[in-house]
């Protein structure tokens, strides 16, 4: 009888086949073949002003047009804001859509067309015509950095920054060696392969099963009670697969509502796809622009640090986000100042985009300590050694754990950082400039409260349930690992279910939370299973005197760790007390005690290979090393699919993504994927992941600190610090798109 290990080995995803064959459901493919109604939106063609009237006749005229729902005729729903407000939402008041005549951004849903055929819907929703009475609008954050303003209130789950400590103006001032300069980041919009949508089924006596893409199945549940007052009983949510989220599927989009606004008004299942288009008016990484300081001894010493930070947000919420925190994080210094304001704008809300805030902040903090090396005449490297924080600084607490020192030493010695000339365009290939960065990368390691259910039947099969989603992390086959290694199970005699809100409790799948937290919900669900098997075995005359502690679980058996002849069968244990099957609840969550005391981050070193057109100004990134510090590695194949997909998304908004918006129109001119670049094959090298051995029993029972964040922290500012090193021209502004690495456009420094 042999130990099993499966926790920490490579394992294939055990939803891939599913995926890649087509067998996997996604919200749009539910009903398929059913009588099903289809709705199309339509959006406001303004920016700010009021609908004056809305013609609608030709749209009802169409064949199979059923209706068409605006603010004049929609049902009633709750009239408290607070029952508009989802788990995830900012301080504010969040858009109720066709509420009333207001418009309040461009693209803003103002009617909804629902027909017999998809085609008849997107047909009827050209037909509508509006009128309307156009106010001025303010859409360029630019012109209006005068009127940032610090939040009143601070949104849930984000940390403000600290009150400043020292003197830093006077630490500037006297410091020996300063560099200060402004940092910007354009407006990114959520681009995954599957569009927001949502699928109502109205059951029989009126309940509805809802497919909503969604992080938090748990979280649309809640909301769509709230806002149409139905019982909770009323409503499920089922979102088993998840055709990319990273942040836009935490909240209820108005894809939601509407469907379902139209299926209890009609009494008849519907189907709402938003249009491609649409999509980009419906959340995007907010605009930030950024001012760093930065005074130090001769030696490299940090003496002040300076990070100020100011980001667009709409009208009618507060969108926050952790973006100039990191940089203290990472480097001390006796004096301080952060700062993170917001400028309302007429846009659509911003929404977390994967590790949100930091790459922002990471961005600026890191070309700024990659200048600040250049005028003291120091490797980049070495100035982020000498600066090297044993403590957060923020929170005035000890690490859980770091292993940051480890990833610089393992990450520079794979990419042969050590060959590394000082000087930039010291590096040439051809007609081609070759540049090397590096920056630090850092996030958050959390937990959130989460239950789990194990039942192990009559045959010896276990099933999983938590309602948390997978969202293409690999979550699936990291709890099919554990509870197949907790109960000495084969993985094939392990299925997981997930995305369903008569599952156990669960928040939304995001913050890199959930492989810590969900996994340790099932972990406390199999040891719990454990102990019951265990005592009916006990009861039946077997294994007398064993504590769990005493046995190990494998080959589907129990038995002493001293003897492998105890070995039982576990489905000989039900069998044997007459059970069909045997259910166990776990849960896990946070250890606040520990909370107060220690801060837990990943962290990673990221060095770049740049490699620059002198021409034409075209950048390609050759090579990328990542090390990552993340705690206990629970799959190292899906660990490894993380960091390089977080790394790809560096790409995207280092080199290619950017919201273009015409401050004219107050509209977003490149909403479509023609021209929203996102990075291709071609623009992604071999990405070779590294991961630090670093045990943690502090963060998580799993020792888990979570990966699908830290990839693109840090992936930015090194592709940035590249291509200084290749060009000796300094881009401070994301994208760094053709004109900016020829200079024909730049922000003052």
């Amino acid at each position: 009888m042999q130990n099993q290990r499966i926790i920490g080995t490579p394992q294939d995803r055990v939803d891939g086949r599913a995926k890649v064959t087509g067998a996997a459901p996604y919200v749009a493919d539910f009903a398929a073949g059913q009588p099903i109604l289809q709705a199309h939106p339509v959006g406001s063609a303004i920016a700010r002003g009021r609908i004056l009237a809305m013609d609608t006749s030709r749209a009802l005229a169409v064949p199979g047009v059923v209706e068409v729902f605006t603010h004049e005729n929609r049902p009633r729903t709750s009239w408290f804001g607070s029952s508009w407000q989802d788990e995830v939402a900012p301080p504010g008041q969040p858009l109720r859509p066709l509420h009333d005549a207001r418009i309040l951004h461009s693209g803003q849903p103002i009617a909804l067309v629902v027909a017999e055929t998809y085609e008849a819907a997107r047909h009827a929703a050209n037909l509508v015509t509006v009128a309307y009475e156009e106010e001025a609008h303010h859409t360029d954050l630019g012109l209006r950095l005068g009127t940032a303003y610090v939040p009143p209130k601070t949104r849930s789950g984000t940390t403000p920054p600290p009150k400043p400590k020292g003197d830093v103006e006077a630490a500037l001032a006297a410091a020996p060696v300063t560099h200060q300069a402004r940092y910007s980041v354009a407006a990114e919009v959520h681009n995954a392969m599957e569009p927001h949508a949502t699928t109502v089924i109205v059951e029989e006596g009126g309940a509805l099963l809802i497919h909503d893409k969604i992080q938090g199945v748990m979280n649309t549940q809640a909301t769509v009670c709230a806002i149409f007052g139905l019982a909770k009983e009323k409503v499920r949510v089922v979102t088993p697969y998840l055709g990319g989220g990273f942040g836009s599927g935490l909240r209820p989009h108005h894809q939601c509502f509407l469907a379902v606004m139209a299926a209890l008004a009609l009494n008849r299942s519907v189907k709402l796809v938003l249009p491609r288009d649409h999509q980009f008016f419906l959340a995007h990484r907010p605009q930030t622009e950024m001012l760093v300081a930065l005074g130090a001894t001769r030696d490299g010493k940090l003496t002040a640090i300076r990070h100020d930070a100011i980001a667009g947000t709409s009208t009618y919420e507060d969108h926050q986000e952790v973006v100039v925190n990191w940089t203290n994080l990472l480097y001390p210094a006796p004096n301080v100042s952060l700062s993170h304001k917001l400028v309302k704008l007429d846009i659509e809300s911003p929404t977390d985009m994967r590790a949100p805030g930091a790459p922002i902040g990471l961005f600026a903090a890191e070309s700024a300590m990659d200048e600040l090396a250049e005028k003291l005449g120091m490797c980049p490297l070495q100035l982020r050694l000498v600066n090297h924080a044993d403590t957060d600084e923020v929170s005035n607490k000890r690490h859980t754990s770091k292993e940051l020192r480890a990833a610089y030493r393992m990450g520079a010695e794979r990419f042969g950082w050590q060959g590394r000339p000082l000087a930039p365009r010291a590096m040439k290939d051809g007609h081609e400039l070759v540049g090397w960065g590096m920056a630090t990368g850092a996030w958050e390691a959390q937990m959130q409260t989460h239950h789990a259910r194990v039942m192990l039947d009559g045959e010896g099969r276990a099933t999983v349930g938590v309602a948390t989603a997978d969202i293409g992390t690999g979550t699936y086959t990291i709890l099919t690992q554990i509870a197949a290694e907790a109960l000495g199970l084969p993985m094939a005699r392990v299925t997981v279910l997930l995305g369903d809100s008569l599952l156990p409790k669960a928040p939304v799948s995001g913050g890199s939370w959930t492989a810590a937290s969900a996994g340790a919900a099932v972990d406390d669900a199999c040891a719990r299973l454990k102990a019951e098997l265990l005592r009916l075995a006990q009861k039946k005359g077997r294994l007398l005197g064993a504590t769990l502690e005493d046995l190990r679980f494998a080959d589907g058996a129990m038995a002493r760790w001293s003897d492998a002849g105890t070995a039982i069968p576990l489905a000989d244990i039900l069998g044997e007390s007459g059970r069909d099957s045997l259910v166990a609840d776990g849960k896990a969550g946070p250890d606040m005690l520990s909370q107060l005391r220690y801060s837990s981050h990943a962290h990673s070193a990221v060095f770049a290979e740049v490699r620059v057109d002198e021409a034409l100004g075209q950048v390609r990134v050759t090579r990328m090393v990542q090390a990552v510090a993340a705690g206990r590695i629970l799959n190292p194949k899906t660990a490894r699919s993380q960091v390089i997909g977080g790394a790809v998304w560096g790409i995207g908004m280092a080199l290619h993504e950017e919201a273009q918006e015409d401050h004219v129109l107050g509209r977003r001119m490149n909403h479509n994927l023609a021209e929203y670049h996102i990075p291709a094959c071609a623009d992604v090298p071999d990405i070779d992941v590294l991961f630090v051995e670093e045990h943690d029993p502090r963060t998580s029972p799993l020792g888990v600190k979570g990966l699908g964040e830290i990839g693109i922290c840090g992936a930015p500012p090194a592709i940035a610090n590249a291509v200084w090193h290749a060009t000796g021209r300094r881009v401070r502004d994301l994208p760094m798109t053709i004109e900016r690495v020829l200079g024909l456009k730049d922000t003052p420094a």
